[in-house]
């Protein structure tokens, strides 16, 4: 979702907040539980509540084109969003862009204070996908991070999407494109 379809939270947080270390996203990190820990010693270390964050994702808006795509998308057949985002995050984005199927994790929260999270399954994306397979459903996938990709390896066809060089580079097995419109071409071809 971030990256492709929204703005990257963490980084609009590190932007109103002023703490440049939670621009760190899955671009930079692979390792998703040591960057949810910095994550959260930094939101500690700061005072940084869960509506202090909630604040920020109110004041965002699907990236330039992002739900026009995915309205064009779900007009070709079922679409779901896999994403390590959390249930506390996304609602104020999911309403933008007509309420989504997202799979995404929870976070652990005492008193407007995030404690941790909980993984909905481990390796989620890719563990969908091949769940989905085993429906017999032929899985496209489209992702722009370290994070993603076990997803797009494991679908029939994967494709990075505003994708940073380093992951272009670790993974030039996937087309890379930079726009939607362009990606939607490259989903309908594969599914022709």
């Amino acid at each position: 979702m971030e990256g492709v379809l929204t703005p990257e939270i963490w980084i609009a947080v590190a932007e109103q907040t002023g703490i440049p270390e939670l621009r760190r996203t899955t671009r930079d990190e692979p390792d998703y539980d040591r960057l949810m820990r910095y994550r959260i010693a930094l939101l500690d270390q700061h005072g940084i509540k869960l509506s202090d964050i909630q604040m920020v994702i109110g004041t965002l808006r699907p990236l330039p084109g992002g739900k026009e795509f995915l309205d064009e998308l779900r007009a070709l057949g079922p679409v779901i969003i896999l994403s390590d985002t959390f249930e506390q995050f996304a609602a104020p984005l999911l309403r933008q862009l007509n309420f989504p199927t997202l799979f995404c994790h929870r976070l652990l929260v005492e008193n407007d204070r995030i404690t941790g999270y909980q993984l909905r399954i481990p390796d989620q994306k890719q563990r969908a996908v091949a769940a989905l397979k085993l429906l017999n459903y032929r899985v496209i996938a489209a992702g722009d991070s370290f994070n993603d990709t076990a997803m797009l390896l494991e679908a029939q066809v994967g494709f990075l999407i505003h994708a940073p060089e380093n992951v272009k580079r670790q993974f030039p097995q996937f087309q890379a494109t930079e726009s939607h419109a362009e990606l939607l071409k490259l989903i309908k071809a594969a599914m022709a």
